[in-house]
């Protein structure tokens, strides 16, 4: 059953995208001071108040902080601080947690696809580094992925993946072992491109994603 929303939660939510047009028009960064709350709601033509909470809820998602006797800032966006809060709502049930694990299966698979073509010697000896690298297996599948998604040049995917990423970090799933690196690396390696939705497939498979 749906939810219609309030004419005071639609002035709230109309301030919010309005703070961002304002952040963009003015090419705000890190750092830099955001205006008062009575000058925003003089700018926006909003009432102090719906100004007030749209704020209260940036501040909550760590982008503003608020200096006492300095004003309001931009903040260092710190994503896993968000994204744990955020999953605590949307990751509530097995269903999404799934979800969201087939979603990124395939990101990552259709990845490894394009970037199939792209990969240079050079990479490839990088990869086997990561690879056979010690240490944290989450850390080796960021860095593994990372490279593959900026050989894509597509910014807007490795956003999303990354995004994915974060949230599956609070789930504490690692998917892959490195046996299924190593076999991505033969696959690239022999120049085997049908091999690489074959590999996935049975990921997949195993997740109970298709």
């Amino acid at each position: 059953m749906a939810v219609s929303m309030s004419p005071k939660q639609k002035v709230y939510q109309e301030v919010l995208k309005e703070i961002r047009s304002f952040i963009d028009e003015h090419n705000l960064q890190s750092g830099d001071k955001l205006p008062s709350e009575r000058e925003l709601a003089e700018k926006l033509n909003a009432g102090r108040s719906s100004v007030r909470e749209a704020l209260r809820a940036m501040e909550l998602l760590g982008l503003i902080e608020t200096k006492h006797g300095e004003g309001t800032f931009l903040s260092t966006y710190r994503p896993y601080q968000t994204v744990e809060l955020l999953s605590s709502f949307i990751l509530r049930d097995n269903v999404t947690k799934h979800d969201l694990i087939c979603a990124k299966l395939v990101l990552e698979k259709e990845t490894a696809k394009l970037a199939f073509s792209r990969l240079t010697t050079d990479d490839l000896a990088a990869l086997l580094q990561i690879v056979d690298m010690d240490g944290d297996e989450k850390q080796k599948h960021l860095d593994f992925f990372f490279l593959l998604f900026e050989k894509t040049e597509n910014l807007l995917l490795a956003k999303i993946w990354r995004l994915m990423e974060e949230f599956s970090h609070t789930m504490d799933r690692i998917y892959y072992d490195v046996s299924f690196y190593k076999e991505l690396l033969t696959i690239y390696t022999n120049n085997e491109y049908e091999a690489i939705e074959q590999l996935f497939t049975s990921m997949l498979k195993k997740e109970r994603c298709c």
